[in-house]
């Protein structure tokens, strides 16, 4: 457990160089000669900021790739639509085969693909299966959106984006596991639960625009121009949040301390990332960043 966890953000107009600058924050190097597993939001084939812009993917992907990664597989399950189509209809199928990364279907994994996690000590009354590709990858990096989440999530950013490596039925085996995660009262905290059991190297939320109620493929649209990136989940979820609430949205979400959120706090419980806001250092890359960060950081002074 770290006792502070840097998050840094840029305030732009500029995805692609916003990216940039926030990246050259972080070591890259260490995904020099490794192999990568990027987990970005495709949940459904409506746009930005329901799914992830492919601006983002192509920026992530071109900076892992100056990088050094010896391979970079890029794998997603849809919720809302067949992932293939969704896939296609977004770009991405044509973006992959440009840039020369992996694109996995999750839909289209056989058993072999899905590594079980028991249900003892959490909230899935059968556990659940996670995608193998994130577990042999040597680095796992996420991208993810800025908007609520009607169907009870509350909110969907890096935590609640981990509900995509998870499997919806597993070959040979009928059991709806995203009906069971749906229909529970336990729903949020089974979506920190996920986050246990697969390692994260670095998260890139993408606020440039988002949704402030409804979520996650439509709602009113805000847009704070804001990328954000950090290594722990909780924290960054954390700084989400603080944005949400800066901008208005819903009771939800807007209601008690931020670390109080379901989400936040059973990940909190297992030990993912930040335990409080005071553990989150929360650093403007430019100067045109001050302003938005010293907001976002009374916010989680005030009401983390």
């Amino acid at each position: 457990m770290v006792e502070q966890s840097d998050v840094y953000i840029v305030k732009t107009m500029d995805r692609t160089e916003g990216i940039n600058l926030l990246l050259d924050k972080f070591n890259l190097e260490e995904f020099s000669g490794r192999s990568v597993a990027v987990k970005p939001n495709f949940n459904s084939s409506d746009p930005f900021p329901a799914s992830t812009h492919l601006q983002t993917l192509e920026a992530l992907t071109r900076n892992l790739q100056k990088a050094g990664a010896s391979e970079i597989i890029t794998a997603e399950r849809s919720g809302m639509g067949k992932t293939r189509d969704v896939l296609d209809k977004l770009g991405v199928s044509r973006l992959a085969e440009e840039m020369g990364f992996k694109l996995v279907v999750l839909d289209d994994e056989e058993k072999e693909g899905w590594i079980k996690i028991k249900g003892e000590g959490n909230h899935w009354l059968r556990g659940f299966y996670v995608s193998k590709i994130f577990l042999d990858a040597e680095k796992v990096v996420q991208t993810c959106c800025l908007k609520t989440h009607r169907f009870g999530g509350d909110f969907t950013l890096s935590l609640k984006n981990s509900v995509g490596l998870v499997a919806k039925k597993v070959p040979g085996n009928m059991y709806d596991y995203m009906a069971e995660l749906h229909l529970s009262p336990h729903q949020r905290k089974m979506i920190a639960e996920i986050n246990l059991h697969y390692p994260v190297d670095l998260v890139l939320m993408d606020g440039m625009k988002a949704f402030l109620n409804k979520g996650p493929e439509r709602g009113v649209t805000a847009e704070p121009n804001l990328l954000i990136a950090a290594k722990d989940r909780v924290a960054i979820d954390a700084v989400g949040v603080a944005v949400l609430r800066h901008y208005g949205t819903t009771d939800k979400v807007t209601n008690g301390p931020i670390f109080a959120q379901e989400q936040i706090k059973r990940a909190v419980e297992l030990d993912i990332g930040a335990a409080s806001a005071l553990d989150i250092n929360l650093i403007p890359v430019d100067d045109e960043s001050k302003e938005i960060t010293q907001e976002l950081t009374t916010i989680l002074e005030e009401q983390g």
